[in-house]
């Protein structure tokens, strides 16, 4: 009985497929609106999406929901209590609440558009992005409106329940169950190849029909029946994307694939139900296997590339800790729930925590894109991505922390939208648009030919050309190739954002440095005292203020007084490029340029290049940084010139200037006293004269020029200087090597194009065999997963082999060896 509901009047129709998911309304048809629907759960879904304005989701994909008949509503009372849910929140404040859940049902555009509309369902949801590759889902919302258990409960509604498991809350990575169904694909299309094959061998030995031909009738309808659940299940995929793409109209490397697949088959099965042949299906389940082993190889390998990404956190960022009696340093990877980690001015919070003790003034702009600091009370949580932008605080870490969910907030897209786009890709996307056509058109004119002499030499020409053009090749080549070259950096201690940062470099024709922590040694360098002597309270005073701040010139005060007793610092501030202030033990203390401190130009003559020293509105001292530039900054410089246009931007004075006019040389333009802004403005105005520009500072006064610049590298000697800015992190140990990273980087970009080389080769060479018909489909069907796999090992081998000539191959550097000391030292004097 044909079940019947309309909003004009019921109509009774015959079965057909849903118009929500897709599936064949079996036992009754529920009529909606002039649609058909297997359930009430579609019917309602499709309603809830047409109510809202949301039915653009069937235009991108015809029934493209998920199936509800099995629908179950689920209890999700647990995320009422607070301390549940919180164990789901990565970030809140008191505008709104960040969740994130993976949801397994994603599995096409449709389901893409739908989620990042959700917030036209339920007021209250502020915005949402679907990270496809993963399956997971990123919602804010308003948590003055709306709770966590509606959040859930309206995705589960509409069928895209998360799947939550609590004990693997504090590792996102971990939430989503690996999806195994290409192992199982796999398998059945190995196991039913090899007893074709088996059941083949009264064909393949040419049995006599008066010999054998009952045998041969049997085991032809046997592999007839072995071929349909591989071709309903292992090669099911390859027909949902080419239908999929169809849709909409557009044709994509799948549709010859399938052509191919489908032809076999239905060329077989006519062939053993006619008794007119075997057909050809140990081909067909060779060319399904074949296909899904190179699928299996290509995910394999850049899963591995991913991995290693991740879990070396993508940058070398660590935490200063508290150890007993002493401060040390430890990498992301070695914090665990229960340390108490030292913040200063300036430093990111690595994972979410409480707030022990200090003044916490947190920015949230690397989450939320609002620069405005947040105040935090004494035992209120923390969040990971937050900047410490006060004096120093202690907190205690109470998740573990999240290494991916740090790469995640650099990788935004707020941070990267200015970047250029190389051509390598640009042609990548071209080739992968026209291939297609130009396939379907070789393969059926190709068949018509030959249908005029013989028709099983056309239609395994027809097959093999679909089967053996291979444009996954191009494709595969960006990923694969600039994937390792981040892998091998990686553990050299050269971290970049993502693959596109390596093709901009290739690009760069001009390189602006920063002086102060960038081509000086901070360890290395130290201030010197050209006042009168201080006395001890006034050295604990200094001390204790320079210790709240990450600025390179700070942690050389820091480190002149470290055997000074630390006192309480109150209303602390950080001006970029001018001083810090605040109160020390009552005490207002500042230190800082002449212009911070309001001295007049008449009263500072020769000591311009000083940091001034002053205590309760008196000047007590002033000091001299004296520099220890990098090893080896002269013959890099030297290199660098050869190939680039060299330029110096640092906010420091001229005093060096003679200093550094001998090490960059006469025709380097060299400009002292710049701030943020002008650094910034400087880079901009090389851009509008077709520059590229590579910008390398320390990530601290450098924000601006870094994310202005074409490339952004932040030298990193403490690992606290991270920022969002940057497109690379390169340990301080390795700045020698920027020359040989450019090297790399070029040299990469050729490898990319030698591959695209390679491909045309294979194809025109394949092609041309395949369109006479000499060519079988289980052959092509073994050379197309070959000719990636080629690709993939000529990536990989070729930037693998670069890398080991350049000198890039080898250890990361031991990060914090030497703070790590000096901290000690700085304890055991104490």
């Amino acid at each position: 009985m044909i079940q019947t509901e309309s909003r004009d009047k019921p109509k009774v129709r015959s079965i057909e497929t849903c118009y929500h998911c897709g599936d064949h309304c079996r036992d009754r048809t529920i009529l909606f609106d002039e649609k058909s629907f297997c359930c009430n759960g579609c019917k309602s879904v499709y309603s809830i999406l047409s109510e809202n304005g949301l039915d653009h989701f069937y235009n991108l994909n015809k029934s493209a929901g998920i199936s509800l008949k099995s629908y179950q509503t689920k209890k999700y009372d647990y995320l009422s209590d607070e301390e549940s849910a919180s164990k789901l929140i990565q970030f809140r404040n008191d505008d709104f609440t960040r969740v994130s859940f993976s949801v397994p049902q994603i599995h096409c555009s449709s389901c893409l558009w739908l989620l990042e509309n959700i917030h036209k369902l339920k007021p209250g949801i502020i915005s949402s992005r679907v990270d496809f590759m993963r399956k997971q889902v990123r919602i804010d919302f308003d948590h003055k409106t709306l709770d966590l258990k509606e959040i859930v409960e309206l995705l589960d509604s509409i069928g895209y329940a998360p799947h939550i498991i609590f004990k693997d809350l504090d590792n996102p990575q971990a939430q989503a169950s690996p999806d195994r169904s290409l192992y199982y694909k796999l398998g059945l299309a190995g196991f039913v190849f090899g007893n074709i094959m088996l059941f083949s061998f009264p064909e393949y030995l040419g049995l006599e029909n008066d010999q054998g031909t009952d045998f041969k009738s049997i085991f032809a309808y046997l592999n007839l029946a072995l071929i349909l659940p591989v071709l309903l299940y292992s090669g099911v995929d390859y027909l949902k994307s080419a239908i999929t793409g169809l849709k909409q109209g557009h044709l994509n490397l799948d549709v010859p694939i399938s052509l191919g697949i489908w032809a076999l088959f239905l060329r077989s099965a006519y062939d053993i139900i006619s008794h007119s042949g075997p057909g050809y299906l140990d081909s067909l389940a060779g060319l399904i296997f074949f296909l899904l082993l190179g699928k299996w190889f290509q995910n394999k390998t850049f899963n591995r590339i991913s991995f290693d990404r991740d879990f070396k956190s993508y940058f070398p960022i660590a935490c200063s800790v508290i150890d007993g009696d002493l401060e040390v340093q430890k990498t992301l990877d070695k914090l665990k729930p229960g340390d108490r980690l030292i913040l200063r001015h300036g430093e990111l919070i690595p994972a979410d925590g409480i707030l022990m003790s200090g003044e916490a003034q947190v920015d949230y702009s690397f989450v939320t894109g609002e620069s405005e600091a947040i105040y935090k009370n004494i035992g209120e949580t923390l969040y990971a991505g937050g900047r410490q932008m006060g004096g120093i605080i202690e907190i205690v870490i109470d998740k573990m922390v999240s290494n991916s969910y740090l790469t995640q907030l650099w990788n935004d897209d707020a941070f990267t939208t200015k970047k250029y786009s190389g051509q390598t890709e640009k042609i990548a996307n071209r080739i992968a648009t026209i291939f297609t056509s130009v396939i379907l058109l070789i393969s059926f004119s190709s068949l018509i030919y030959w249908s005029f002499f013989d028709a099983s030499v056309a239609l395994n020409a027809f097959s093999s050309v679909l089967i053996i053009a291979c444009p996954c090749a191009v494709a595969l080549s960006i990923p694969f190739s600039f994937g390792n070259v981040i892998r091998i950096l990686a553990a050299r201690g050269i971290y970049l954002r993502n693959t596109g940062i390596v093709e901009n470099l290739s690009m760069i024709t001009d390189i602006v440095f920063d002086k102060t922590g960038t081509i000086t040694s901070i360890s290395a360098s130290h201030v010197k005292n050209t006042g009168v002597e201080l006395n001890p309270r006034q050295k604990d005073l200094i001390y204790s203020l320079a210790r709240h701040s990450t600025h390179p010139l700070s942690r050389l005060i820091e480190k002149e007084y470290s055997h000074c007793n630390l006192l309480g610092v109150s209303n602390y501030i950080e001006e970029k490029g001018r001083g810090i202030s605040g109160f020390v033990d009552g005490s207002l203390v500042r230190i800082g340029s002449a212009k911070f401190l309001d001295i007049p130009a008449s009263d500072n003559t020769g000591a311009d290049y000083s940091t001034y020293l002053e205590i309760e509105n008196e000047i007590v001292g002033a000091f001299l940084q004296v520099s220890a530039y990098r090893k080896g900054l002269s013959a890099l410089v030297e290199k660098l010139k050869q190939q680039y246009n060299v330029a110096l931007l640092t906010g420091d004075n001229d005093r060096e200037a003679a200093t550094l006019r001998s090490i960059f040389g006469k025709n380097v333009s060299l400009h002292f006293r710049q701030s943020p802004q002008e650094k910034l403005n400087a880079i901009r105005k090389r851009q509008e004269d077709n520059a590229r520009v590579l910008m390398i500072g320390d990530g601290l006064n450098d924000a601006g020029a870094l994310r202005q610049s074409d490339v952004g590298i932040v030298i990193s000697e403490d690992t606290s200087n991270f920022t969002p800015a940057c497109d690379i992190v390169m340990s301080a140990e390795r700045f020698e090597e920027l020359n040989k990273l450019l090297q790399y980087a070029s040299s990469a970009v050729r490898t990319v194009w030698f591959t695209y080389l390679v491909a045309a080769i294979y194809n025109i060479i394949g092609l041309s065999y395949a369109v006479q018909g000499l060519l079988s489909p289980v052959i092509a069907a073994v050379l197309m997963p070959l000719s990636s796999v080629t690709i993939v090992l000529i990536g990989t081998g070729l930037t693998t082999l670069k890398a080991r000539k350049l000198g890039l191959f080898g250890p990361a550097p031991a990060y914090q060896s030497t703070q790590a000391k000096m901290n000690d030292q700085y304890h055991l004097a104490r």
